[in-house]
């Protein structure tokens, strides 16, 4: 009997004789949501195409997709820092969304960083609560770099005299290692996205995507298929997975109803290459409910939107020339990229949910993701900058 593994989002009581043998037979892990009205579980099944399509058609079924292999947002350049470079206050991102100018520090709240892990040793993170998860076959911590980067923004602590991260006070940070030098899949990065609901994030932070090309090389090389119906059939699974991922956000959403809230902010990505040609966000990012973050650069007119952000953003944020904390190392090294970018909306995004916390004692996901959105200005971008590739503007933090 031909097999193939998918992803199975499902309301719990949803049984049928098919399908209630599909998941035992499958002998996959069941791990379970606690949703208002039901129970929702994820799975990873091992199903034949009559199965997959009998859970398709169960209206209960939120979602059945394939996974697909995840690339890193890979920066598009990176650049060390030079040591004897005198220090400055903050980096320019930092000022650009106004992170020194509040008075909040992320006290209370917890982020998720689902990336390549992090350097636990690197002086930016020295007294900070950090849970690490590996969800890969690897090192559990950071031996690519990028994951150590976004992780700085967010959090990170000053490094010789200069303010890398925005919530300096959290009061964890979780990291969930979904992929490295080797490739994930969706698959993990659903459960990733799980474990942080559960380990109570408040805002999870994801500058990784889809590798649609990859997929795609995939079908050509395992199933000897021509290009054409390879491309068909990674369309049709790529919709699949647009599909899960909003499914997911929306499951976060209704978890809030119950325990904290939490939203979901991750890269657009760096295909396109302005002004030849433009391409349009990636998912996850690309998922309904998901906070799609764009990148802009510093300018003489103003911040201007980067080269390589993708389009159909939600918000921008600093993307180009981002000091952080470089893996391996005490030092710091410069990238550009959407990469870079998201982890300033999610160190914001926890400002704005520290906030909520002092003002009402809990987080609620839809006020949050609202509030975080609403921040975006238009006032330090160069005139004339489009929605489309810069959403409601630069994010800024709450100032009081």
């Amino acid at each position: 009997m031909n097999t193939e593994k998918y992803i199975v989002l499902q309301s719990r009581e949803a049984v049928s004789a098919t399908r209630g043998a599909n998941l035992t037979r499958s002998g996959a892990g069941v791990t379970t949501f606690a949703q208002p009205g039901s129970d929702i579980r994820l799975e990873e099944a091992d199903l034949t195409k009559r199965e997959s399509h009998d859970l398709r058609r169960d209206p209960r079924t939120r979602a059945v997709a394939q996974p697909m292999p995840l690339k890193l947002i890979a920066p598009i350049r990176r650049m060390a820092a030079d040591a004897t470079t005198p220090s400055t206050p903050e980096t320019w991102g930092i000022k650009a969304v106004r992170a020194p100018e509040s008075r909040f520090d992320g006290s209370g709240i917890t982020v998720a960083l689902l990336d390549s892990g992090i350097d636990p040793n690197h002086p930016a993170f020295a007294g900070i609560k950090l849970v690490q998860q590996n969800f890969t076959d690897e090192d559990p911590n950071d031996i690519e770099g990028h994951g150590t980067h976004c992780a700085g923004t967010i959090f990170g602590g000053d490094v010789n005299g200069t303010r890398i991260g925005i919530a300096r006070n959290l009061d964890r940070a979780l990291i969930g290692k979904v992929l490295g030098k080797s490739a994930g899949t969706s698959a993990t990065l659903a459960k990733a996205i799980q474990w942080a609901l559960q380990e109570g994030a408040h805002v999870i932070s994801m500058s990784l995507g889809i590798d649609f090309p990859g997929y795609v090389d995939s079908l050509v090389k395992q199933k000897r298929m021509n290009i054409n119906p390879a491309t068909s059939m990674a369309l049709e699974e790529y919709r699949a997975n647009i599909n899960l991922f909003t499914e997911l956000a929306r499951l976060v959403q209704a978890y809030s109803a119950i325990g904290q809230g939490a939203i979901i902010v991750a890269a657009s990505g760096n295909e396109s290459r302005r002004p030849a040609y433009e391409i349009a966000v990636a998912p996850p990012a690309a998922g309904e409910g998901i906070i799609a973050v764009g990148a802009v650069g510093e300018s003489d007119q103003g911040c201007t939107v980067a080269k390589f952000s993708n389009s159909q953003v939600d918000i921008a944020a600093p993307g180009m020339n981002i000091l952080s904390a470089e893996a391996g190392t005490s030092n710091l090294i410069m990238m550009d990229g959407t990469s870079m970018a998201t982890p300033h909306v999610a160190g914001i995004a926890a400002l704005w949910a520290q906030r909520q916390l002092e003002m009402h004692g809990r987080v609620e996901n839809a006020s949050l993701m609202a509030q975080l959105v609403a921040s975006g200005t238009y006032t330090p971008l160069v005139p004339g900058s489009a929605e489309d590739d810069v959403g409601t503007g630069m994010v800024q933090a709450p100032l009081n």
